[in-house]
């Protein structure tokens, strides 16, 4: 934390407390900031004569996705809400924007308990334990959104590399043999290794003769001097055997349990391939009977020792679950598959929304959409002009080139780096473009799929049921008779809310402000006290 030391206090003066995040080294390359969110935080509280206390910063990346200056700002938020009584100092908490600051419902009632106010700048809104429940609840909605679109922006990378599978392109680092270069056109492409390629069709085609064991095989590339690329050391026999086995080779890949075709040139042909693994195989692999999916088998847990419940047949017809008793006896008891059925019908029920619920979301929806396609269409222009300055260079560049200006070494060096930038351009233009279309459009989906999950549950046969209890469901529990669900994200927020505003139904009628729920226990006690 960084103390701010420029404004000068007063006995009843305005405290603030900044707070800025970015998700990723990535983000913070695009240009979303720590520095940026600082600056234009620090500049809001230097016009309203804000004095600044501190400051507390949180990058996360891939390997330390906590937040420790978040804790140590709760911490501090609390001590000082603890002697408040006592001073007449008040503190504010400014952020950029609401997913700067939530990540989840969690961090939300965290922050809701300190009873602060908070200025989401960008946003141009503040929310305070005075605000009136229509901008609590919008605010909620954002919150919920948030972390939404937060999950979904995670997921933009793999959405990514499957356009590249179907594309032909293999999205990840391939295989020995092969390298991933930056092409012509400024798109990384796999081109093979030409010290390395005719190694492996070597190993082929030595293999293909039948006249060579896996382990003489494996004796060949270390005496060609085949080395793991990370470790350099000498490929291991199972090493050897995922190479022979591997459809790259010929020009396939498999991404995400799927087969494409690859637009890299093959080292070897499809039917030295196919003679390799009639080989590996035995010359002859009986075809494997299929196992009965069960509609709950794998979603569903022992509440008692964790072990998975598994099903059987019982008189030809009837099915019932019982725990593996893996970790010894257990004292659960079997249970038709009808039981766990009903059971789970009962839980669908908890994300079907009201219909007046539903319209104040979509709405809320429609409007938080409206701040990301902003901000989207900013980075986009910016990555485009990026963009067309790198290009510019690499023009001016090529014409100094012809010119004798600049040696051919100087040429190459520089036209790789910039390419390669151009490259992680695209990538950001593409996730910016395809977020701005997705937001809208999933969360509109993701809300009817929750208020018709019911009725569609009902109609499906037990196969199809188990698709959607795996979207909506993960490892739920089963103990003493009773379901215990496990909401996968967002469903699990959707459960929050809803029984919160189930509640308030009960407790003020019908016409009870659906708003409410998302400070529930503030809203309480302005209730009482109205």
């Amino acid at each position: 934390m960084k103390k701010g030391t420029k404004n000068i206090k007063t006995e009843n003066e305005q405290s603030a407390i900044i707070y800025a995040r970015v998700s990723s080294k990535e983000q913070e390359k695009e240009g979303y900031s720590i520095q940026a969110q600082v600056k234009l935080l620090e500049n809001y509280a230097s016009e309203r004569e804000y004095c600044v206390e501190g400051q507390y910063v949180d990058v996360e990346t891939a390997k330390h996705a906590g937040r420790t200056d978040f804790g140590k700002m709760v911490n501090f938020l609390s001590k000082k809400k603890a002697v408040a009584s006592s001073s007449s100092k008040h503190y504010i908490l400014l952020v950029e924007k609401t997913d700067r600051l939530f990540r989840n419902f969690k961090d939300f009632v965290m922050i809701d308990e300190l009873g602060i106010d908070i200025h989401f700048v960008k946003e141009n809104v503040i929310i305070s334990p005075n605000s009136n429940s229509h901008e609590k609840f919008m605010h909620g909605i954002k919150v919920l959104m948030a972390k939404n679109y937060i999950d979904n922006l995670s997921e933009e990378s793999k959405k990514g590399m499957l356009e590249k599978a179907e594309e032909g392109i293999y999205p990840s680092k391939a295989p020995l043999g092969y390298q991933n270069v930056v092409g012509d056109t400024g798109k990384k492409i796999i081109v093979q290794t030409p010290s390395i390629a005719p190694l492996i069709l070597l190993l082929f085609e030595m293999y293909a003769t039948g006249n060579y064991s896996l382990l003489e095989v494996t004796k060949q590339a270390a005496s060609d001097g085949l080395v793991n690329r990370k470790t350099h050391k000498k490929l291991s026999k199972s090493t050897i055997h995922k190479i022979l086995s591997n459809p790259f080779y010929y020009g396939d890949f498999v991404w995400s349990g799927k087969s494409y075709h690859g637009n890299h040139e093959p080292i070897v042909s499809k039917e030295l391939f196919d003679k390799v693994q009639e080989i590996l195989t035995g010359g002859h692999q009986k075809p494997r009977p299929q196992k009965h999916r069960w509609a709950f088998q794998g979603l569903l847990f022992c509440g008692h020792c964790g072990c998975a419940m598994v099903a059987e047949r019982k008189k030809g017809k009837y099915v019932y679950y019982h725990c593996t008793g893996n970790k010894g006896a257990c004292p659960v008891e079997y249970v038709r598959e009808e039981g766990i059925d009903h059971q789970f019908i009962t839980s669908l029920k908890k994300i079907q929304l009201d219909d007046d619920v539903l319209q104040w979301v979509i709405k809320a929806l429609k409007e938080s959409h409206d701040d990301e396609k902003t901000y989207h269409a900013g980075r986009i222009s910016a990555l485009e002009k990026q963009h067309r300055l790198l290009q510019d260079r690499l023009d001016a560049m090529y014409t100094d080139k012809l010119d004798g200006k600049i040696s051919e070494d100087f040429f190459n060096r520089k036209n790789i780096e910039w390419r390669k930038e151009q490259s992680d351009i695209l990538h950001s233009l593409e996730t910016h473009q395809t977020a701005n279309r997705i937001y809208i459009e999933e969360g509109v989906q993701l809300l009817e799929l929750a208020q018709s999950a019911v009725n569609l549950y009902k109609k499906q046969n037990m196969l199809e049921k188990r698709e959607l209890l795996n979207f909506v469901y993960s490892n739920s529990t089963w103990k003493n008779g009773l379901l215990t669900p496990n909401f996968r994200k967002p469903f699990d927020f959707l459960v929050v809310a809803n029984e919160a505003y189930q509640k308030e139904k009960v407790a003020f009628g019908k016409k009870g402000d659906p708003c409410s729920v998302w400070l529930p226990e503030q809203d309480s006690n302005l209730r009482q006290g109205g």
